[in-house]
């Protein structure tokens, strides 16, 4: 028997179950990837980098961990917000 085999643009459509869920984790992701890059830029101590985005040492260890379940997009804009970056979305039709 042959199994059908499916493509995707990228893990996240792999992944999720619906296309929203999909947006959702592929906006938390890159809100994660530059709030990571962000905080290794400042070059500070763990507690002074938490300190900074006012979250715990271990929430920040968590986010330099890039766990993404852990975080949702709304806490992810707040803490990009706290660390000086700007946000811009960006909307486009689906292909």
């Amino acid at each position: 028997m042959m199994m059908e085999t499916q493509t995707f643009a990228d893990v996240f459509d792999a992944i999720a179950d619906t296309p929203a869920e999909a947006a959702n984790m592929k906006a938390r992701a890159e809100l994660l990837s530059a709030l990571t890059a962000r905080v290794r830029e400042w070059e500070l101590s763990q507690e002074a980098a938490a300190a900074r985005l006012r979250i715990t040492r271990p929430r920040l260890n968590d986010l330099m961990r890039g766990k993404l379940t852990k975080f949702s997009l709304d806490a992810l804009v707040n803490l990009a917000t706290a660390a000086g970056l700007v946000l811009q979305i960006r909307v486009a039709d689906a292909a």
